[in-house]
């Protein structure tokens, strides 16, 4: 028998042939009460339901069901222990929903995680204003996400970007507002558990779903572009940390390390990009930067040619956020391993801003440290003047002076990393910071 089956009606009572008709046949047990109650789904009031298995609980097994007409599961009513030796065990009935003449404890949709109730939705529900409109049916909604969607496509949008802004749509639908009607909308923003640039991102994404519905609204005002230090981590922790990944995963953590690239760019490269003979490898830049060619350390080098050449793309296998919660398991791992919390705050971003501080304490050449990062923008540039300033305050402007005057001399001096700085009396001068 399948596992979902259709509610049939059963009887009152139960009897049991091989017991004593006079005590046993009149008894009424409570799952044939809930049974022979019809449940109305507390989403749509539909009574199109199928059960849909059971759930344990520390009462027993609790029935649960799936509502046909919008996929909405959710449980039978929880039952009172101390009305049990009545026969029959009296069913809760909770305010959240009501409008529906039997009501349930909600618990999750077929579409959301199992084992956990998200009682969010409800509490958020009886936040709304008493003048809002009435709520749309959630199949409207969900259609007109589904097409918000597939217009952002047409706009030219990233999967990802394309994601990330149906999913936070959804999630606002999912707590009972009503994303047709700006003004409840406003309200539902307003009671978000976010921080302000976080409702500035999504009221942008709304002002991009009212574009597409051929609406306007007055958008709320909220800050969006509130910048914060990024976090630059030790260049030990991160090697430690590198050592603790896999062969693949170490190498494409070094590889950002030692390039300062972003993990998009470093995800999309192929074979055809690295070019083991000069030690380099070609970026194809993301998200508007420049596209660059970086040299590469003999080590690294030797590590991405020794990967399985298994596809065109040196790295790419599944999904990249699949890695990024690898990552995360690897570096916990790591943290508590070590007892080091500093390597909890390391992620692939901050490698890039240490590349870039460390980049320009060597050469204090903004400039250059603006083409190795791709940036087309200076202003983005610039933060790594402060982080070097605050980082390395204690280090003072020493430099190992050399003198040259023959050409092998010069050779050798360029080759151990010093920088000419003049010439005097027939002599070449050369230094290098301490």
């Amino acid at each position: 028998m399948s596992r979902r089956t259709r509610l049939l009606p059963r009887s009152h009572t139960s009897e049991d042939p091989g017991s004593n008709p006079g005590a046993e046949s009149n008894r009424v047990h409570s799952k044939d009460v809930l049974r022979d109650i019809a449940p109305s789904c507390p989403e749509c009031t539909s009574q199109r339901v199928w059960r849909d298995g059971t759930r344990r609980t520390r009462h027993g097994d609790v029935q649960r069901y799936l509502c046909r007409a919008c996929g909405y599961r959710f449980s039978e009513p929880h039952l009172n222990r101390s009305d049990q030796s009545e026969g029959l065990q009296r069913i809760h009935r909770i305010s959240f929903y009501p409008n529906v003449a039997l009501l349930y404890d909600r618990q999750v949709g077929a579409t959301e995680p199992r084992g956990a109730k998200n009682l969010v939705q409800v509490e958020n529900r009886q936040k709304q204003a008493a003048g809002a409109t009435q709520k749309q049916p959630m199949e409207e909604i969900r259609g007109k996400i589904i097409e918000f969607g597939w217009w952002l496509k047409k706009q030219g949008r990233k999967d990802s970007t394309v994601e990330e802004y149906m999913k936070m749509l959804t999630t606002v639908a999912k707590r009972g507002f009503n994303i047709l009607d700006p003004e409840n909308v406003k309200e539902a923003i307003s009671v978000q558990p976010w921080c302000d640039q976080r409702k500035g991102v999504f009221v942008e994404i709304y002002n991009r779903f009212l574009e597409m519905l051929g609406k306007t609204w007055i958008p709320p005002s909220y800050t969006t572009k509130t910048r914060k230090l990024p976090y630059i981590p030790l260049e030990s922790d991160v090697d430690q940390l590198i050592a603790a990944c896999r062969h693949k995963l170490g190498t494409f953590t070094q590889l950002i390390k030692e390039t300062g690239i972003r993990p998009g760019e470093a995800w999309t490269l192929k074979w055809i990009d690295f070019d083991p003979t000069r030690r380099t490898i070609n970026i194809q830049a993301e998200k508007g930067s420049n596209p660059r060619m970086l040299p590469l350390s003999q080590q690294l080098t030797a590590r991405i040619d020794m990967l399985p050449k298994e596809s065109e793309y040196i790295f790419r296998n599944g999904f990249l956020k699949f890695w990024t919660s690898y990552f995360w398991q690897v570096r916990k791992k790591r943290s508590t391993n070590l007892q080091n919390p500093r390597i909890l705050k390391i992620t692939w971003k901050s490698l890039r801003h240490l590349k870039g501080t460390m980049l320009y304490h060597k050469t204090r050449d903004i400039l250059h440290v603006k083409e190795v990062l791709g940036h087309v923008n200076i202003q983005n540039t610039l933060i790594y003047i402060h982080l070097e300033n605050a980082l390395y305050k204690t280090a003072n402007d020493e430099f190992h002076v050399k003198v040259a005057k023959t050409p092998d001399e010069v050779e050798k001096l360029l080759e151990v990393g010093f920088e000419y700085v003049c010439d005097m009396e027939n002599a070449k001068f050369f230094r290098k910071r301490k």
